[in-house]
């Protein structure tokens, strides 16, 4: 057909709308997804350059997503934050609610996902402070899937983070049911994932994290999902590696870890490869523990995925300490690091876990003064999520030290 202004409109319409479908049925970092939004984003540039303003703004918003969620996914940590500034402050100069909800919620996820997880939590607090369920529950078939539902699953990890576990679940708890209501499958997966990987897994609630992978891998068959499935597996993995089934955990990973990475994923990579290396460890493959734990570190380093950095140390240390020539100073070490990053990110929740294990260390050492001075101010900041495995945890060997 002859080249018109209407014609190159909705060759535009058209290319944007193929992105969310896209991310879903190959997979978030597929080469199809980015392919798809950088043809849309140059098809906008284009027109752009032709004096052909776009009709509907949200077009380049959507187009930013689509370019910053394949950065996301395949984790570029560098890009994705330039992703979002360039989104952001687009959104700011034109002072509109969507493009500014959408502009913080990148924000949000790249700080946060790289380590700065208190700026990242102020920008999920903008974002769902713009959020109106009436007015920006339609956008979920431009941005991957519903925004609000999205903001308070990812604000969920953010808060647990920073020490606030039963505001964490009180995020999770809104959006699995902000997606229930809404029905679209998207957005469902994604909340139900991320109930699972966020807080479930983290707070110890195995038995509450096991019927939403379920959920979550049936639908995601349903709707052939493959990115979906295979995180999904790789957290069942998880459960395996914490719940005494070291076996099961790697058999599962090894039948899994390629289906994720032919999506393009890498995004997690440093909390899974982590957690594999610990298996092996139980089982006294130490080998194979290292290799997983020295890619594991690398991948931080690359990627700048930073937000799992404090525990991928104190696993190391933990390893360190249960190898045939087990090494006392290089495990300190490793926990020293653990306490220094928890405490550069503002990271309760992972301050608290490297303390203890540090703690224990001191008490087998013969330092149990030095092992409560060091867990209790920690503990005593907590001023919620009693009731969770970590806090429980550090509640008795706290009552063990003083003993």
């Amino acid at each position: 057909m002859p080249t018109t202004p209407a014609l190159r409109r909705d060759e535009i319409k058209l290319q944007v709308a193929l992105i969310t479908p896209l991310l879903y049925v190959k997979g978030y970092a597929a080469p199809e997804v980015k392919d798809a939004a950088e043809r849309a984003h140059l098809l906008i540039e284009q027109a752009e350059a032709m004096g052909e303003p776009l009709e509907d703004p949200l077009l380049l918003y959507s187009t930013l997503y689509g370019l910053w969620v394949v950065n996301l996914v395949a984790f570029n940590g560098g890009v994705i934050r330039e992703l979002a500034t360039q989104s952001l402050a687009l959104a700011e100069k034109q002072g509109t609610t969507v493009p500014l909800m959408i502009g913080h919620r990148l924000m949000a996820n790249s700080l946060m996902l790289t380590g700065d997880i208190a700026q990242g939590r102020a920008h999920y607090d903008q974002a769902i402070a713009l959020y109106d369920p009436v007015e920006h529950r339609p956008l979920a078939t431009r941005f991957g899937q519903d925004v609000g539902a999205a903001i308070l699953s990812f604000r969920s990890l953010s808060l647990w983070l920073l020490g606030y576990p039963e505001a964490a679940l009180a995020d999770l708890a809104r959006a699995l049911k902000d997606a229930r209501e809404i029905g679209q499958a998207a957005t469902l997966m994604h909340a139900l994932i991320h109930t699972t990987m966020f807080v479930h897994i983290p707070c110890g609630s195995y038995a509450s994290a096991k019927p939403a992978l379920e959920e979550v891998i049936a639908l995601a068959d349903e709707k052939g999902a493959p990115f979906v499935k295979a995180l999904a597996m790789l957290d069942r993995s998880w459960i395996l590696s914490l719940t005494g089934k070291a076996s099961e955990a790697i058999q599962m990973y090894n039948s899994w870890i390629d289906a994720y990475r032919s999506t393009g994923a890498t995004i997690y990579m440093p909390l899974h490869l982590s957690l594999l290396a610990r298996a092996n460890a139980e089982l006294g493959q130490f080998d194979d523990a290292w290799r997983y734990m020295g890619e594991a570190m690398v991948a931080i380093e690359t990627t700048n995925e930073r937000w799992f950095e404090a525990e991928v140390n104190r696993i190391a240390g933990q390893i360190t300490l249960v190898s045939p020539e087990p090494n006392t100073a290089k495990a300190q070490t490793y926990f020293e690091r653990a306490l220094q990053t928890a405490r550069q990110q503002k990271a309760k929740s992972w301050e608290l876990r490297a303390a203890m294990s540090m703690a224990c260390l001191w008490r087998d050492q013969g330092k149990p003064q030095q092992a409560r001075e060091l867990l209790a101010p920690v503990y005593g900041w907590f001023t919620e999520g009693f009731d969770t495995r970590d806090l429980k945890e550090a509640k008795a060997l706290l009552d063990a030290l003083a003993a």
